[in-house]
């Protein structure tokens, strides 16, 4: 059936768009874009008063399917990015068993099929079992419907296998996403390091640890011509890294999460293993840095890493807790409130963030963008609605957010995918 999205804010800085129109939707595509569109046998939706956007796409999501489902499912990580207003999502590949070889690569894209209510794209290992010994068959991966190549939560240490990995992706659509740190000065680490982890007697992760990583993938790409994506930038050294290197006309992207760009170590003075998180939460210096670097075009992308954990397993003592947070559900409300209504950056700009560039970088086509021919992928945003972030409403099956209790402007009112609403959920 016909859908026509009726007066709403249309934002989409991908097409230049920020005016009042209608959106039709036929098939799973957007066939016509104008004002005042008229048209019988059609679902209407009132989008009076709301911003429709283009739907957000996520590039850095742990789904744990398969072999840690009752952490997360591909069914509730789905449910859980459509109640945030993620249209698509890309999935790391630390699974059990990784996804290092077409065969879970597979496995995956068929459960999304089955199970999932928004798009579901994986990311393949760099190399065999995320050992950073071996790389993997890259091009087996690509084939088989890998989008990009990460050992996210572990750093590829070999700078000979990175520079390989690299190379072998340049002929290939999917690139390199590389998780940034030097372990021989993070390892036993668990919050920055600086005035608070003395404070607090936790053992400390230097800035130096991401800065030094990132330095040499960028060292890396240059030298092969590729590309190379940096994956959650935490610290002020790190965007200065990537700063410099656009000048150079590097082919480097950079991503950072909300809970980066919004927290600070001192957070961490009550001992909440919900604060703990690899990149840890970092000084008030590097916050207002990473802040600098989203308004200037350094950082292209914010993805959440939602990163969720069984309660069993977050409490613990805090050294022994793993590190992570869930984010799907909170990302889009905590940038509307403390970005966009504080006016850090303005709306089209998170548009552009979170939509755009990310369907842009992925090579999406159809995605990221409103207009004749796109793929309808639309959310609904209501930009003065309050909302009080609640653990017993999310749709992850884990609750280790950092966020849980925070009032918050602005929420996700309506997710759309290929022409479905996807959220609010149907009533069974």
């Amino acid at each position: 059936m016909k859908m026509l999205v009726k007066n709403g804010r249309v934002v989409d800085p991908a097409s230049g768009i920020d005016e009042t129109l209608d959106i039709l939707i036929d098939k799973g595509k957007i066939v016509e874009l104008k004002p005042q569109i008229k048209v019988e046998d059609v679902k209407t939706v009132d989008a009076s008063r709301l911003v429709v956007a283009p739907g957000f796409i996520d590039m850095h999501v742990h789904l744990r399917e398969p072999g840690q489902e009752n952490k997360e499912t591909i069914r509730t990580g789905s449910l859980a990015a459509a109640r945030g207003g993620f249209t698509t999502i890309c999935c790391m590949p630390n699974t059990v068993p990784p996804n290092d070889n077409s065969g879970v690569t597979e496995y995956i894209l068929s459960e999304a099929r089955k199970n999932a209510v928004v798009n579901v794209l994986p990311i393949a290992a760099i190399s065999k079992g995320l050992k950073g010994e071996e790389l993997a068959d890259l091009a087996d991966l690509a084939a088989a419907g890998a989008v990009a190549f990460s050992d996210d939560g572990k750093p590829v240490a070999n700078s000979l296998l990175m520079r390989r990995a690299l190379e072998y992706a340049l002929p290939l659509k999917p690139f390199v996403i590389d998780h940034c740190e030097e372990r021989s000065l993070s390892e036993d680490g668990h919050m920055h390091e600086g005035f608070c982890s003395h404070r607090f007697g936790i053992r400390g992760m230097p800035a130096s640890a991401e800065e030094i990583m990132v330095a040499r993938d960028i060292i890396l790409a240059e030298q092969a011509g590729a590309r190379v994506h940096i994956a959650h930038l935490s610290v002020k050294g790190a965007a200065r890294c990537v700063r410099e290197a656009k000048a150079r006309k590097v082919r480097v992207t950079a991503e950072a999460t909300p809970h980066h760009l919004v927290l600070t170590d001192a957070a961490l003075e009550t001992y909440d293993t919900n604060f703990k998180m690899n990149p840890p939460l970092r000084s008030e210096e590097d916050v207002e840095a990473l802040l600098d670097a989203v308004r200037d075009g350094t950082i292209d992308v914010i993805a959440t890493d939602h990163a969720p954990h069984a309660a069993e397993d977050k409490d613990q003592e805090f050294d022994l807790a793993p590190f992570g947070i869930t984010g799907l559900e909170t990302a889009v409300s905590v940038l509307l409130d403390r970005l966009v209504h504080k006016k850090i950056i303005p709306l089209g700009r998170l548009v552009e963030l979170c939509a755009s560039n990310p369907a842009r970088i992925l090579g999406l086509d159809g995605k990221g963008r409103i207009g004749p021919g796109a793929d309808a992928d639309l959310v609904l945003l209501n930009l003065g609605k309050e909302i009080v972030v609640e653990a017993g409403e999310f749709m992850s099956k884990s609750r280790n957010s950092p966020f849980i209790g925070w009032k918050l402007k602005g929420t996700p009112v309506m997710t759309i995918v290929g022409g479905r609403i996807v959220y609010p959920f149907a009533k069974e």
